[in-house]
Formats: C-alpha cells, structure tokens, sequence
C-alpha cells in the first residue's frame, strides 16, 4: 500500500526552520486557520499575512509544488477526503482492489498508518498528556463520537482502575451541560473525532475550553476542528480498505498511555487494583481454575 500523502500542514511544519521570516508569518497565517486560510485568493493571503504575493508564490514552491494553485488543489483535495463518505471509501478501495487476501491488504495498510502516526507524534507531548491523566487533583472527563465512543469508553474502563475521578459522558449529547457544571480549569476533557467530524463534540469541547478546561484531542490525519482549541492532538492515520475508518492507531497511542499513567501511579494504583481483585472474588465475577 503507498504511503500516506503528506498534508500541506505537515510541510509547513517540516519547513518552519528554512522559511524567511515573511513566509514564516505567512505560514503561521496558513497554520492558524487551516486549511480554510489557503482556499481563498493568493491576493486575499498575502494581504491576511502581510506579505507580498511573490512571497507566496515563493513558498508554495519550497514545499515542493509548482505554484500556489498547485498549493491549492492539494488543500482541496485533503478537504474532499475529510468529508468523504462510507461508501464513497469503497469506491476508492475498489478501484484499487488486487487478488492479495483482505487480511494480508488491511494488515499491510495498518502497519503502514502505525509507522506513519508514529512519525508524526510528538513525544513530549504524549509525556505531558500522561501527567496530566496521572494527576488525581484533575478530573478526567472523556467523550466519543458515533465511530469512536467505543475508543472513550475503553480508555476510561482502564483510568477508572487506574484511578479515581474518572467520568465517561453519556451517549447523549443533551445531558452534556450537566457534566460541564463541574468542569473548570482543574478538569481534564479527552474527545475522539475522527472525520465526518461531529458538531456536537466540537460544541462541547468548546464549552469546556471556555470554563478553562484541559481539552485532550484523538483524531485522524487531518484533524477535527476541535484541534484548534487545544494544543493536546494526536493525530493518528485512520484510512483503511474498508467502508470504515480504521481506529487502531488511536487505539495504540491510548494503550501506550494507559501504559504509562500505570507505571506514573503505581504505588497508589496497585492498591485499587488488589482491592477490585477481591471484590471480583466475592462476587465471583470470574472463572476461577484452582
């Protein structure tokens, strides 16, 4: 399977360091309101960012295109897949159909997302994201979409043994005000939205952030709107041969992190987890072979 294309956002970032200080500015313009900034006119641009138009011609072809239109089509183009539909993958995946085995084709397509998303992921924050959720003086809230509740509820099945203060919001959106009564700027707000990237989870990420909450975002290549509200994002690659967007790259960076909130809170932690072990054998919950 061929590698993933890189964003337009990734080469900016790539090229941050090279860039003169009039393209810097304009890529901080780019950056800001991505990719909606790159849509309108070279002139509309230059003038957002303060620099000339040569200066974004001169950028666009330092990240590797022919001009800004080329810049252009290549944003659209990340827009188009960002909206794109279930059955409109199919059609995708089809036309690129062999005679391999669907395991050997999705497996070759996974590891391919595992190695790209772990390129692209910052280790220093995912540290950060791991005190975070190892201090028991925040309160974790955790919310999925229609995709990725089930990416939600398997991180807080784990902190929850982890830790306490630990709350997994209910499926339905309407009862959201009622969690964000408690949620101020000690409160921690983890949100998965992967694309078609749901209204109500950006609204209530927003909210949170208003209150001055932590907001933790798991989200594809491209990213959910959310991610302009936080500066905590992984983004994981999610594209797979299947009508569906593929979750384990998520899934791997949430593991790692249960990981090592573990390992941050393990003295405390351990005595949680023996105490639910016994509870687990009164109510003999579990087979037991002795």
């Amino acid at each position: 399977m061929p590698a993933a294309p890189t964003l337009v956002k990734e080469m900016i970032q790539d090229e941050m360091e090279t860039l003169t200080r009039s393209e810097r500015q304009l890529a901080n313009i780019l950056l800001q309101d991505y990719p909606v900034a790159g849509l309108q006119s070279i002139t509309r641009l230059a003038q957002a960012a303060g620099v000339s138009t040569p200066t974004v011609i001169r950028m666009a072809r330092k990240l590797g295109f022919e001009g800004f239109p080329d810049l252009q089509e290549r944003l659209r183009e990340e827009v188009a897949e960002q909206i794109k539909k279930p059955i409109s993958k199919r059609d995708a995946w089809q036309a690129k159909a062999s005679d391999e085995h669907v395991l050997n084709t999705f497996a070759r397509a996974v590891s391919s997302n595992l190695h790209h998303t772990l390129d692209r992921l910052n280790p220093a924050m995912f540290d950060e994201v791991a005190a975070l959720l190892a201090d028991t003086a925040r309160h974790v809230y955790l919310a999925g979409g229609r995709i990725t509740r089930s990416n939600a509820d398997y991180l807080f099945n784990h902190l929850q043994i982890i830790r306490p203060n630990v709350t997994h919001l209910s499926h339905s959106a309407n009862v959201w005000p009622q969690y964000l009564l408690d949620m101020d700027d000690r409160a921690i707000l983890v949100v998965f939205d992967i694309r078609r990237y749901e209204s109500d989870l950006l609204k209530l990420a927003r909210l949170a952030a208003d209150r001055g909450s932590t907001i933790v975002l798991f989200t594809d290549q491209w990213g959910s709107p959310i991610s302009k509200v936080t500066p905590f994002v992984f983004n994981a690659l999610v594209e797979a041969p299947s009508n569906w967007d593929s979750t384990i790259c998520i899934m791997m960076i949430v593991e790692a992190l249960i990981a090592e909130v573990q390992t941050a809170r393990w003295e405390d932690s351990k005595d949680r987890i023996e105490e639910l072990e016994s509870m687990f054998s009164a109510t003999k919950l579990f087979r037991n072979f002795n």
